[in-house]
């Protein structure tokens, strides 16, 4: 076969699973000429400007109507901040200005305001803000077209065999991936939490971000291969490549409808130990994926969502809403809330101004300390949720605590909102369920203090791992160094466990180490009572359990208790603990 050059892209695995296609190819390159426009020209040059802004913006009041009517009122925050970008006095002052002051062409000015407002956001290293500079540079986009005449190649021309291949996508795009089901996407830009890859995982759809010049190497039309088990895009693969993730492919597809025969049986080992297999969501649309996946209910329920993108915090009967919605949905199972996880700097947009710029907002004022600064705003979300525990049920953890002390000051907020319902004679689940993350060393450490108070324990694996081993895991130059199999980590894992069953309590996991099937027998073998994960891994995850033994679990890691050698912990993992 006759084929033009083949070339390798290596990204971040936005979504898992493998997609052969034909790129469609949206292009987005937009040569912007520099024009001095005489005096009398200026005010008929800024009115171009201003019939840009208005144009994009019936655009995007027309897109947020469709994500609306098509994806659900929690993914509209996407098309906000698109709005909130435009309404900004820097695209309509700023830009304007420049016109008149420099007498020069919209485009020209634009591009210029638009490069120094992204240039001020690279200077904060902070991943939400990264994804706002994205959204801006989006936007720009979007008026630049309407003033050069140019349009845009949109998703609803392309078709299931479609690969997708962008610099970014926008709201619009969200939810013509999905009505249009395509096979895959690829973009330049992104990280495995921005909101296409977070959409992509929760359609099942494999996914390949932060490419960086992937538009620039793929040509519509061109044979595409997207990994997204391990982030790479293959662009004009040759015959054996192509062949072998063909057949990659087939086996992936089989035991895809292997695993679904899965969906009604219990996670329970060959030798009867029952393990609870629960699903992570971030939005009231993903509670379908959790019940098709055969999940036991959502063992974590991100609400962030609720809190971005917006001009105003949510009210109490908005958060009531989805959150007994989400409970009646999955009975008899539970939902287990997670209450606020943001930093500062996400609530300082709402009005609070003695939040100040903080140097390394990681170990800043946020999560849970963020709600315990700010009650007003945490008993909001507490009345919501303890309102919603009538209609279903409902389990209740706060994240990033790091010590006793925190959780009780946390708890006894709890207890007086309960109190405060009681007055009111609104109903609620007397009996609801109050639990911790654990996901500071400092926490892991005190984890026996933190059990007795608590109903149940949650390790957040993301931020332990990062915190005890001192490794920002999206730092390219250390991010090698995030090992969960790190010795630390291990003995960390075999503390919290043991302390929480010593205070007879349940212990989970939310963290993407329960969702790696790498480390599904080792976590049964520390005695791990609830696996909570993606969807999409479910069945995975669900399938190693059935096939393992608690015996050779705990067997295995008594073995690897016994070495202090990495290699040989890896290499013991790697040998058989399954049933055939």
């Amino acid at each position: 076969m006759d084929k033009t050059k083949s070339s390798v892209v290596k990204g971040i695995p936005g979504s898992p699973g493998i997609a052969i296609g034909k790129v469609f190819l949206i292009e987005e390159d937009f040569p912007v000429v520099l024009k001095k426009i005489p005096k009398s020209m200026i005010k008929k040059e800024i009115s171009r400007l201003h019939n840009a802004l208005s144009q994009v913006r019936e655009e995007m009041y027309l897109e947020k109507h469709k994500i609306l009517k098509v994806l659900g009122k929690e993914h509209a925050p996407l098309a906000d901040v698109y709005l909130r970008i435009l309404d900004d006095p820097i695209l309509k002052k700023d830009v304007a200005n420049r016109i008149s002051e420099e007498g020069i062409n919209a485009e020209h000015a634009l591009s210029a305001t638009i490069e120094k407002v992204v240039q001020s956001f690279e200077k904060i290293e902070d991943e939400y803000f990264n994804e706002r500079k994205n959204d801006i540079q989006e936007v720009g986009k979007r008026i630049l077209r309407h003033l050069m005449g140019s349009q845009r190649k949109y998703i609803n021309e392309a078709n299931a065999d479609s690969t997708i291949v962008a610099h970014n996508l926008t709201p619009a795009d969200t939810v013509a991936l999905y009505e249009h089901k395509v096979s895959a996407f690829a973009i330049d830009i992104g990280s495995k939490t921005a909101h296409a890859s977070l959409l992509a995982q929760g359609l099942e759809i494999p996914a390949v971000v932060g490419l960086k010049n992937i538009t620039a190497i793929a040509n519509n039309g061109d044979d595409v291969i997207v990994d997204g088990n391990q982030g790479l895009v293959i662009v004009n693969p040759d015959d054996e490549t192509l062949e072998n993730y063909r057949k990659e492919h087939e086996i992936e597809q089989q035991e895809l409808y292997e695993l679904k025969k899965l969906r009604n049986v219990a996670a329970e080992t060959i030798d009867g130990h029952r393990v609870t297999l629960t699903g992570n969501i971030d939005s009231i649309k993903e509670v379908k994926s959790i019940l098709d996946s055969g999940a036991e209910g959502v063992g974590l329920f991100r609400t962030e969502f609720l809190y971005m993108n917006r001009d105003k915090l949510p009210s109490e009967e908005e958060q009531y809403e989805i959150y007994s919605s989400i409970a009646q949905k999955v009975l008899p199972y539970s939902l287990t809330i997670r209450t606020i996880d943001l930093g500062g700097d996400k609530l300082a947009k709402f009005g609070f101004d003695d939040i100040v710029a903080e140097d390394n907002p990681f170990l800043g004022l946020r999560s849970l300390r963020l709600c315990l600064k700010y009650p007003e705003v945490f008993v909001v979300q507490l009345k919501a949720i303890l309102r919603a525990s009538a209609k279903g049920k409902i389990k209740v953890m706060f994240p990033m605590v790091t010590g006793l002390a925190e959780f009780r000051q946390a708890k006894k907020i709890f207890e007086e909102t309960k109190e405060v319902l009681r007055k009111n004679i609104q109903d609620f689940d007397e009996n609801i369920k109050l639990g911790a993350m654990i996901e500071t060393p400092s926490a892991a450490l005190t984890a026996d203090a933190i059990a007795r108070e608590a109903d149940f324990l949650s390790i957040g694996t993301n931020d332990l791992i990062q915190y005890t081993l001192a490794v920002d895991r999206v730092n390219e130059n250390v991010a090698f160094m995030y090992e969960p199999l790190h010795l630390s980590i291990l003995r960390l894992l075999r503390h919290i466990i043991e302390a929480t069953h010593s205070a007879a309590k349940l212990v989970g996991m939310c963290g993407e180490m329960a969702g790696d099937p790498a480390f599904t027998t080792i976590l049964m073998g520390l005695g791990l009572d609830e696996f909570s994960v993606p969807p999409i891994a479910v069945p995975k995850i669900k399938k190693i359990i059935r096939s393992s033994s608690i015996a050779d679990s705990k067997k295995l890691v008594q073995e690897i208790f016994g070495t202090d050698d990495y290699n040989t912990v890896v290499n013991l993992l790697r040998k058989p603990h399954q049933k055939g």
